[in-house]
């Protein structure tokens, strides 16, 4: 049973991350707009066990992954669409997209992610394939196999874990003192082996 994605368009998303961009006193260019939504797409799905963030197909452009309704309404400018709030798990983790990668340049975004296997595959499946959510989530949700493997930035051969990007949320505990909370994610069975 496939569940609904979490925003309503991925506009919201976009919208979000330029916004987020405004705030920090930085332009966000197109290309990177397109990678960083990207990257959102496959790490909320890693942490919500494959439900999509945003009802968006990427493709393998020749330039890199990028969202053809996004890329066509952005053409020109940014676009008057009416966008809908996004809940506290969707801000969550744009937020630690954004903190985690928003400082990347757009061509180390783009060089690197175009090595990664869901885009290396689709793209050897043809210019502009559809990059699907099941090969995202079989990449960035991978277990690693030695600690350094994909900490810190994106390499060619990995990325940082969910646990790595996913920004805790601060809490209270009973006595008042902050506690970080993470999302509980069970291993499956195929990791315990």
């Amino acid at each position: 049973m496939t569940r609904a994605p979490l925003t309503d368009s991925a506009f919201d998303a976009a919208f979000w991350l330029l916004d987020r961009a405004l705030e920090d006193n930085e332009y966000l260019n197109p290309r990177k707009l397109h990678r960083l939504l990207y990257l959102a797409q496959a790490y909320f799905a890693v942490s919500q066990s494959g439900r999509a963030l945003m009802p968006a197909t990427f493709v393998a452009d020749p330039d890199g992954p990028l969202e053809p309704t996004l890329f066509r309404a952005f053409a020109y400018s940014r676009p008057r669409v009416d966008v809908q709030p996004i809940d506290e798990a969707g801000t969550q983790l744009l937020d630690s997209i954004w903190r985690r990668f928003g400082a990347h340049s757009t061509d180390h975004l783009t060089k690197t992610v175009k090595r990664h296997p869901p885009y290396a595959d689709a793209f050897r499946a043809g210019p502009r394939a559809v990059i699907t959510v099941e090969a995202m989530v079989a990449f960035y949700g991978r277990p690693r196999r030695r600690p350094e493997e994909g900490i810190g930035i994106l390499t060619d051969s990995g990325a940082p874990a969910i646990d790595q990007v996913l920004r805790p949320r601060v809490m209270r505990s009973q006595s008042g003192k902050p506690v970080n909370v993470h999302q509980w994610r069970p291993r499956s069975l195929k990791d315990k082996g």
